[in-house]
Order: C-alpha cells, then sequence, then structure tokens
C-alpha cells in the first residue's frame, strides 16, 4: 500500500511540476517584476531601513512587529530545504540546480512582495492583533470563500503536517549521524518541546522565532564564509561548473538542464516559499503604517533565505567536490562537506544547526496552520485538536522514511502554490496600486500611510480613515 502511494505521488509531481509550476513560477515573477518596475532591485536599501524600522516595534504597544513577523515567516523559510534541500539538489540534478534557485529567487522576491503586501490590504483584526493570509484575500478580494478554504486545509495539511515532518526527519538524521541518537528518542524530545511553545499562542511563536533566527542564520553563514574564504582560488570555477551545467553544457551527476532546473526551482521554492502563499501569513500579522512596508521586507526575506543561507551550503558542498559520492544525499552530504572543510567537529555543528533551523521552522509553520484554522472556523477545540496533531507528526516525521516525507512534501507545495499563483495574478493590481501610493508619498517626504480609499471599490477591515491622512488617490 506504501509503495502504491509513493508511486502515484510521484507521477502527480512530475506532472505538476513538470508542465506547469515551473511555467507558472518564472512567468508571474517575471510579470509582477516588470509591472512593479523591479520593485526587489530598485528598493533594496528600503527593504534594509524598513527591517532597522521594525525592529524597534509595532505601532501599538504589545502588537506584532513588522520584524518580529519577518521573523515568523524567515524562521520558517530558513529550515531544512537550505541545508538538506539545497545538498539534495545538486546530488540529483547537479550543480546548474543552484542556477536555477538563485534566478527563482531573484524573480519570485517579486511575487513575494505582491502576496505579502495583499496579505496586508486584506488582513483582520483579532485578539492578538491581526491576521491574515491567501485565504483572506481570495474571501474578500476575489469573492471567493470556497477557494479559501480550500487554500486553509492544504496549508494547514502541508505546513502544519507535511513539512513539519520533513523538518523532524531532517533534525532526527543529522542528529543520528553526528551522535548515534534513536530517533525514537529525538521524535519524542522535540514533541514535548514543539507542544511546549505552540500551546503558548502567536506572541511566544514570535518572540522565539525574533531569538533564533538571526542567531542560527548568522552562525551558519559566518563558517560558510571562512569556507569560501579559504578555498578563494577555487570560486571562479565553482561558479563556471554552475552555470554550464544549469544549461547542460556539462553534464552533471543528475543529467542536463531539466533535472537541473526541476531540482533547483522545487527546492528554492520549498525553501525560499516566494509565490506560495505561506510567508504571506506571517506579512498579515505585522502592525505598520502601510501594507508596502512588509511587502518590502518579505521580499527581503527571499534573498536572505536563498541568496545567503542556501548559497552558503551550494559552496559548502561544491568546493568538497563531495556531491557526486556515492550514497551520500541531503544532510549527511552537507554534514560531510562541511567535515571535509574543517574538520570532525563540523558535523555535530551542522546538527546543531539543524535543530535551530528546523525547529524554528516547526514553530513557523505551526502558525500558519492555526490562522488558517481560525479562517476556518475560530474554534478553540478544532485548535487544540490542531496543535496535539502537529506533535504527533513531529514525532511520525522522526522516525518516518525520508522519500515519502519529501514527496508529499513537494505534493502538497504544488497544490497550494497553484492555488496562490492564480489569486495574486487576479488581485496583482491592487499591489501595484498601493507600491504607488507609497512611492508618492515617499517622494512627498512622507513616512508613509495607508488607507483604503486609495484604491477604488476596496473593502477592507482594516486601513480605514484616521484623521489628518492625505487620502489623494493614485
Amino acid at each position: 500500500m506504501l509503495a502504491g502511494l509513493e508511486s502515484l505521488v510521484g507521477v502527480l509531481n512530475d506532472f505538476l511540476w513538470s508542465k506547469i509550476l515551473i511555467v507558472m513560477l518564472i512567468a508571474l515573477g517575471m510579470y509582477f517584476t516588470i509591472r512593479t518596475k523591479f520593485v526587489q532591485f530598485r528598493l533594496a536599501g528600503e527593504m534594509f531601513r524598513l527591517l532597522g524600522e521594525g525592529a524597534k516595534g509595532g505601532k501599538n504597544k504589545g502588537s506584532i512587529s513588522s520584524f518580529q513577523a519577518f521573523c515568523i515567516s524567515t524562521a520558517s523559510r530558513v529550515g531544512t530545504g537550505n541545508l538538506a534541500g539545497v545538498a539534495m539538489a545538486i546530488s540529483v540534478g547537479g550543480p546548474g540546480a543552484v542556477f536555477w534557485m538563485w534566478l527563482i529567487a531573484l524573480m519570485g522576491s517579486a511575487s513575494a512582495f505582491v502576496e505579502s503586501t495583499l496579505a496586508q490590504i486584506y488582513k483582520v483584526k483579532d485578539k492578538s492583533g491581526f491576521r491574515g493570509g491567501p485565504a483572506y484575500y481570495m474571501e474578500q478580494g476575489l469573492k471567493k470563500r470556497w477557494m479559501g478554504v480550500l487554500f486553509a486545509v492544504l496549508i494547514t495539511l502541508c505546513f502544519g503536517f507535511v513539512f513539519n515532518a520533513v523538518q523532524a526527519n531532517t533534525i532526527s538524521q543529522a542528529f543520528g549521524t553526528a551522535y548515534g541518537i534513536d530517533p525514537r528518542l529525538m521524535g519524542i524530545i522535540l514533541s514535548v518541546v514543539t507542544g511546549i511553545i505552540i500551546f503558548g499562542g502567536v506572541k511566544r511563536v514570535a518572540k522565539v522565532a525574533e531569538f533564533l533566527v538571526p542567531f542560527m542564520a548568522g552562525a551558519y553563514v559566518l563558517v560558510a564564509l571562512y569556507v569560501v574564504l579559504t578555498n578563494l582560488g577555487q570560486i571562479p570555477a565553482v561558479f563556471a561548473l554552475i552555470f554550464k551545467s544549469a544549461f547542460g553544457l556539462e553534464q552533471a551527476v543528475g543529467g542536463g538542464i531539466g533535472a537541473a532546473m526541476m531540482q533547483g526551482i522545487k527546492r528554492g521554492l520549498f525553501s525560499n516559499e516566494a509565490g506560495m502563499g505561506s510567508a504571506a501569513n506571517a506579512a498579515a500579522t505585522a502592525d505598520v503604517t502601510h501594507p508596502v512596508k512588509q511587502g518590502l521586507i518579505q521580499a527581503l526575506g527571499v534573498f536572505v533565505d536563498t541568496l545567503l543561507v542556501c548559497s552558503a551550503t551550494a559552496f559548502i558542498v561544491l568546493l568538497s567536490g563531495m556531491y557526486s559520492t556515492e550514497g551520500l544525499d541531503g544532510i549527511a552530504l552537507t554534514q560531510a562537506a562541511l567535515s571535509s572543510h574543517v574538520g570532525g567537529w563540523a558535523s555535530s555543528f551542522v546538527a546543531l544547526i539543524v535543530l535551530l533551523f528546523a525547529f524554528s521552522s516547526v514553530i513557523g509553520n505551526y502558525y500558519y496552520g492555526e490562522t488558517n484554522i481560525e479562517f476556518m472556523k475560530s474554534d478553540k477545540k478544532w485548535l487544540t485538536v490542531y496543535r496535539l496533531l502537529v506533535v504527533g507528526m513531529v514525532m511520525f516525521g522522526s522516525v518516518a522514511k525520508i522519500s515519502i516525507v519529501w514527496d508529499m512534501a513537494d505534493l502538497f507545495m504544488a497544490l497550494m502554490a497553484l492555488l496562490n499563483l492564480v489569486a495574486i495574478a487576479l488581485l496583482g493590481k491592487v499591489a501595484f496600486t498601493a507600491l504607488k501610493d507609497y512611492m508618492r508619498q515617499k517622494k512627498a517626504g512622507k513616512n508613509p500611510e495607508f488607507h483604503a480609499s486609495v484604491i477604488p471599490g476596496l473593502q477592507v477591515e482594516c486601513w480605514q480613515e484616521e484623521a489628518g491622512r492625505d487620502q489623494k488617490a493614485v
């Protein structure tokens, strides 16, 4: 029965990824890039300024700040995809997969901007502050609640259950490799700690993410930088290998351009989530004066995830030359590659970083499911059941077979992305208008503030009239 399920999932994955998703991700990424006049590049400086502004706190005391929202989404983004996923992409698709990972990040950051801006515009108030995401803009913007409910179901299954099983699986594998710890024991420990945090609610999730994310990403990137600097003479050759393999000019381990493109885009999307609609749920929680602020901050998150952290893993693996070693895959390849550069302690270091990366993803993923369950039905009993199931999936993932876990993750990710890409394609003009309003106010020397009347016909719960607000439409 399990073999039949694996086969079915494999067929569906091949169809969705090779026939539909790759085209949609690249085409919409290019469309949003052009329509926003290359927002992800021309406003890069503004992104960093806003991130610093957001670190000072939200507009209202006790609210989720834009920096905390950024950390929640980055906690989900920066996980096993950055370590195990990148290594897996290179071992299967060859070094060229790295190029396609970069491309999907550069184009996808425009998609991330659009979906996160929309999430802010269509957010709603709750007892903790704000919540929102694709399900909310599908219901309010497209007037299609059925679409929102379908997305809510998919993201809850995908992030709350399947992706959390992937994270737990990688943690147990890493600690098994480094210390020989039984996966069942690791699963019990992870399940208990996960339960303690997620039963504390979104603010506890935000606090944990705010602490873990900068520390874990910084430590890993510093080690990767050391590896690059000590192998500086080989860097031009590595870049040449990546570009040759990306276009099939040099056949690598996994084949030519098709394998490289498929693996790079798959693992890139799994890691940075641009266009998938997941990070938009975190973006909606932020207390900001203008939706575009959080859209820009979330676009920056894609760069941090893929161009910084994923690239760190790629260079560690490629500089080691171990990506073609038989029997090495996923996190074991990353551990072996780093050990070849810095010594045996690297295996333990990677295990620790995996624990931080993957566990931060577990708590970020959990929140995405929570906010979508509240969209479907605001009932504490359902939320309690969901929390218990998340803990159970962490335990299951710790002991499960790696291939079925990753295949299920790819399938649910594809279904989610398809639904969200259709929605943001239809609603993109709302985000474009909000961006024009933001730039108009910036040029006038103001701290941009948004009001619903800027977009004719926009009916939303938040962003209502405030005294003294200049409401000139764009």
